[in-house]
């Protein structure tokens, strides 16, 4: 029986990830998360408390379960946030990753790892897997640092780069998607830039796409996002028709207008032609991720 560790677990993509995988008799899964709770509580789902900044718990953890795999979902994902607490984005970003490896080579373990579109610049996308990395944000950098780590630690390992994930599950953060609706819903004037362009991507489609490398026991670099390349704010409309609030309090601005910390590459977008073929991919439209997600967040609120 194969053994899976899940860190993060209690985030957006953790979350499902550790619903797919702790439903699945065929595997033994443990699911982790620096939180003393676990989201699934009210399941038979096997959870443990790890901070994988401690060197000392991840090897002792690691040690005493064996897995075979592990799925590193733990980040810190705030860019702006990383910008201006540079130690602490370093410390879950690159040391956390840092552990991992030494953890996964110990006891042979295979390490897939979630890394983001923010280690190109943003001059030159849509970007395949050969391109060349050039992060102009801490969180890029740090990203990269953490991509490099596992890519160097001599260990059987994936990554998967993925773009502004969107959402929902049991008490997870706010996202861009979230935002935006929970915004409007609310009367709320928003602005959205139209000068960051990008391919959003449905958590459904990044999980999916990690648990077939895990399934298929694929290694290597995989560029996974959402099918259509569209600005902050074509998103921020979209997502107004779909969910019937009123896109008239969306105004449009431009990214200088909103003094944010990080800088952010401007245009990037995913050329997904390798995951797609080699893990059978159907990856879904701006449309097609909203129409889910509303259909989500109903069950959510009816359950």
């Amino acid at each position: 029986m194969r053994r899976v560790l899940i860190c993060g677990s209690n985030g957006l993509l953790g979350q499902r990830l550790s619903f797919h995988l702790s439903s699945n008799t065929a595997y033994e899964v443990l699911n982790t998360s620096r939180e003393r709770s676990f989201v699934f509580d009210d399941r038979l789902f096997d959870y443990t408390q790890l901070d994988i900044t401690q060197k000392g718990d991840v090897k002792s953890l690691v040690s005493s379960f064996q897995p075979s795999v592990i799925i590193n979902a733990a980040a810190a994902t705030n860019v702006d946030w990383c910008e201006t607490h540079r130690e602490e984005a370093w410390n879950v970003n690159v040391v956390g990753v840092e552990n991992l490896v030494e953890a996964s080579r110990k006891v042979g373990a295979k390490l897939i790892h979630v890394s983001t579109d923010y280690v190109f610049d943003g001059k030159s996308g849509p970007y395949a897997e050969d391109a060349q990395p050039n992060p102009i944000s801490y969180y890029g950098k740090a990203k990269l640092a953490g991509e490099n780590a596992t890519r160097t630690g001599g260990i059987p390992h994936a990554i998967v780069r993925t773009i502004v994930l969107y959402g929902t599950g049991i008490q997870v953060k706010n996202n861009f998607a979230l935002w935006v609706i929970r915004s409007l819903r609310s009367g709320q004037r928003i602005r959205c830039v139209d000068d960051q362009i990008s391919n959003p991507t449905h958590v459904s489609d990044l999980a999916q796409a990690i648990l077939k490398i895990f399934e298929l026991d694929r290694i290597g670099l995989y560029h996974v996002c959402g099918r259509e390349t569209v600005s902050r704010y074509d998103f921020a409309f979209q997502a107004a028709g779909i969910f019937g609030l009123d896109s008239s309090l969306i105004d449009r601005t431009k990214s200088s207008e909103l003094a944010q910390p990080a800088p952010r590459p401007m245009v990037t977008g995913f050329v997904t032609l390798k995951a797609e073929t080699e893990l059978g991919l159907k990856l879904m439209n701006v449309k097609e991720g909203l129409t889910l997600l509303k259909s989500e967040l109903h069950d959510q609120r009816t359950s």
